[in-house]
Formats: structure tokens, C-alpha cells, sequence
């Protein structure tokens, strides 16, 4: 269960973004200002609001100890204050004065990366406050940017689509094309997941977009492998653009905010809808996590910031990810397979899918035809519309053994289809 606690609306104009520190709340207006709160109890602190930019301020965002909040504007800069008492500690000129769109502090404290609408990305040192390297994309605007938790990379994300993935050299690792009709917002979990294979690592990635999609990714950490970005699969949910994403601190929670005025909350192991807030009256811009209490912040151009907090059965929804398999199904092997048969209580089938030699891309190919064309004939099973070809050629043994057939009979395979039927139940977007 989720409940609105409080709704705060103070800012004059559209919110563009809300982050969280371990005992603040930050948000930022179009209204030129930024916001500072208690989490105690909500109270807006004595030094709030924090006026500097001289137009819209478009993101906010704390340094990991939570004593530095950045903010960067369309005045072309990137302010940095001290959270204590509000006091500007440097100013941070974007190259040629282009409106910044976002800003993110490293999980180290060491860097801040500031995106421009020129296509710019400067990777400062939070320490010196200088400019440490500079790079750009082809085409638009930066407008997302998250750091991953392990390793010196980042990610950026243009109203273009395009998803670029850089190293603290500013090299530029991967870049491809994401999101159709532009990148809205990006962010990685926090928790490392386990392959559960080779001991491997690998952290989420989400990304949502003007196509009013969200796609999640993942990008294993090997020094032997060296860096991948693997897609995984699209939430559904949004019937507009998705302006807003972003993980709990547990990595066990999405959410997003859409141009549809709804926020959702996923389960991300089963990328089930948990929840539907629909209190905001406009576009819903931000949302954000507190990093270590269930608390949800979203934000939007009605000018107010809402308050959500979480019912801990929430976190008995979302299946924990330790309890999960292999996080890819195609790369189940049969034992995985079976064992997945197991946990949905259908033990009597891991024979069959034993015996048929279906493995994770063996399912997921099974998934994808119709239900009602699996079919056995020889204690195996096949396709349909394979099986009759293989018969009309006038062919009489079996494609498994070679043996003769004892009959040109197809039998619909039911419990075949009843356990792709649970499959696709389980795995359902």
C-alpha cells in the first residue's frame, strides 16, 4: 500500500526535479528557484529557498554525504551550495553559456557531470571546482545523465534518443539509438545483481522516453569482459511520454511519471505494475527515492511535490532479487528450466520439459508460437505447422530418434501448453 503523507506547494511554477539526501528534500521550478526541506517532518528549512539562477532550473542533486546539492539552470550554469546553510560554494560556467539540462554527482564525490542543450558533457572536479574534460553527442540536447554505481562510467541521454555511455576519461564507450522519439530520463539501480552462473555482477539500467516507453538494461562489470550494455525488455504501462524514472534505494522498485499525469511503481523482477498514483492534475516531471526510508517524491508542472510513503508489504510484493533465477530466461539451462517448473508447484512436468531438451531459448521460442499448435507424436514435441511439413513429405520416423513412427497421429501436448501458459502468467509486462 502506498499513502500520500504530505503535499508540499511552495514553488510558483512548474517542478522540474526532486532528489533526496539522507535527511533533505530538494526540489527545482521553472520559478528560477530551488527548495530545501526536513524529512522529519517536511518543514522547508530557514535558508530555503536558495535563489541564484537567473531562469528556469531544470535539476537538482545531492553529493553522496548529502552536503553539497548541485543545481544547473538555463542561465548557462551549474551551481554548487552548501546544504548546511545555503551558501554558494562555486559557480560552474557550461562552454559557450549553452542552457544546462542536467546535472549528477559521482558515487565518490570526486566528479560532477553537467549536460548542456548544445550536446556538451563536462565532467568537472567537485573538488576544484575546475573543468576536468569536455566531450559532446552528434545530435541534441543532453537531457538525462546517471552515474553507475560500480566503475567510473556514466551514461547520458539525448532528446535525440541516442543512449552514450562514457568513461571518467570522457571516452566514449557505447552509444546507440534507445528511445525513438528522444531520452527523457535515465537511472541505474543501486544493487548489483548475481548471474548466478559465473559470479558476475551486472546493475539495471532504465531509461524512458517520448515514446512513452521505459526499457530496462543491464551492464555486467568485468575487467576480463570489459564494459556491454545488454538490452532486456520495455514496461508497459504509460499512454503518454515518460518524462521521469527512477529506482528505489533496495533496487527492488521502479517508478515513473508520465505526460498521462500517472505514476506507476514496478515490481522490477517481475516488471509487474504494483501500483497507479493518478493525484497529480498536470505532467508528472520528476520522481525520486529516499535513499534509506520508503519514501517517494513526485513532482509536477500542477507546481506541487507529493509525499508518498510505502507500507512495508510493499516490499513482500516485490520479490526479493535474491530469490530469483538466472535473470535472462534464454540463458536457462534444462536444470534451470526445471527448477522453475518446481517453484510453480508443476514438479510432474520437469519430466517432460526434460525430455524434450527445453532449455530457456527453447521456452522462449515456445512462448512465441500459439498455444494451441504444441504437439508430441513420438513422446516428443514440435511445432505444429513443422510437424505436418515433416509428415506431408511422406516421412515416417521420427526427427528426434530416426525411428519408425507408430502412428501419423498428432497429439496436442495440454501440459505443455499449461505450463506455457504459467510461464507467460508470471512474465506477463
Amino acid at each position: 500500500m502506498v499513502k500520500l503523507i504530505h503535499t508540499l506547494a511552495d514553488h510558483g511554477d512548474d517542478v522540474n526535479c526532486c532528489a533526496f539526501s539522507s535527511s533533505l528534500l530538494a526540489t527545482c521550478s521553472l520559478d528560477k528557484t530551488i527548495r530545501l526541506y526536513s524529512l522529519s517532518d517536511f518543514t522547508e528549512l530557514p535558508h530555503s529557498p536558495l535563489k541564484f539562477h537567473t531562469y528556469a532550473v531544470h535539476c537538482c542533486c545531492f553529493s553522496p554525504s548529502g552536503h553539497i546539492l548541485a543545481s544547473c539552470s538555463t542561465d548557462g550554469t551549474t551551481v554548487l551550495w552548501n546544504t548546511q546553510n545555503g551558501q554558494t560554494l562555486a559557480v560552474l560556467e557550461q562552454p559557450h553559456g549553452s542552457p544546462v539540462r542536467v546535472c549528477r554527482f559521482s558515487p565518490d564525490s570526486t566528479c560532477l557531470v553537467s549536460g548542456a542543450a548544445d550536446g556538451t558533457v563536462v565532467l568537472w572536479n567537485a573538488q576544484s571546482y575546475k573543468l576536468h574534460r569536455c566531450g559532446s553527442v552528434k545530435d541534441g540536447s543532453l537531457v538525462a545523465c546517471a552515474f553507475s554505481p560500480s566503475r567510473n562510467l556514466f551514461v547520458t541521454g539525448s532528446s535525440c534518443g541516442d543512449l552514450t555511455v562514457w568513461d571518467d576519461k570522457m571516452k566514449c564507450l557505447h552509444s546507440e539509438k534507445a528511445h525513438d522519439l528522444g531520452i527523457t530520463c535515465c537511472d541505474f539501480s543501486s544493487q548489483p545483481v548475481s548471474d548466478g552462473e559465473q559470479s558476475l555482477q551486472f546493475f539495471r539500467l532504465a531509461t524512458c522516453g517520448q515514446d512513452c516507453q521505459i526499457k530496462i538494461w543491464v551492464v555486467p562489470f568485468s575487467h576480463i569482459l570489459g564494459f556491454e550494455l545488454k538490452y532486456k525488455s520495455t514496461l508497459s504501462g504509460h499512454c503518454a511520454p515518460v518524462l521521469a524514472c527512477a529506482f528505489s534505494h533496495n533496487g527492488q522498485l521502479l517508478v515513473s511519471g508520465s505526460v498521462d499525469k500517472s505514476v506507476i511503481v514496478y515490481d522490477i523482477n517481475t516488471e509487474n505494475i504494483l501500483h497507479t498514483l493518478t493525484q497529480h492534475t498536470r505532467y508528472v516531471t520528476t520522481c525520486a527515492f529516499a535513499p534509506n526510508i520508503l519514501l517517494l517524491a513526485t513532482g509536477s508542472m500542477d507546481k506541487t511535490v507529493n509525499i508518498w510513503q510505502f507500507d512495508p508489504g510493499t516490499l513482500c510484493q516485490a520479490r526479493s532479487t535474491e530469490d530469483q533465477l538466472k535473470p535472462f530466461t534464454e540463458d536457462w539451462s534444462e536444470d534451470d528450466v526445471s527448477t522453475w517448473l518446481c517453484a510453480q508447484q508443476l514438479q510432474a512436468l520437469a519430466g517432460v520439459f526434460k525430455m524434450n531438451n527445453i532449455d530457456g531459448k527453447e521456452l522462449l521460442n515456445l512462448t512465441k508460437e500459439s498455444l494451441a499448435d504444441d504437439l508430441k507424436i513420438d513422446g516428443y514435441s514440435y511445432e505444429k505447422e513443422a510437424m505436418e511439413n515433416w509428415i506431408s513429405k511422406k516421412k515416417r520416423t521420427s526427427p528426434m530418434t530416426n525411428l519408425v513412427l507408430p502412428s501419423a497421429v498428432l497429439i496436442p501436448n495440454r501440459t505443455l501448453k499449461m505450463a506455457i501458459e504459467r510461464w507467460l502468467e508470471t512474465h506477463k509486462k
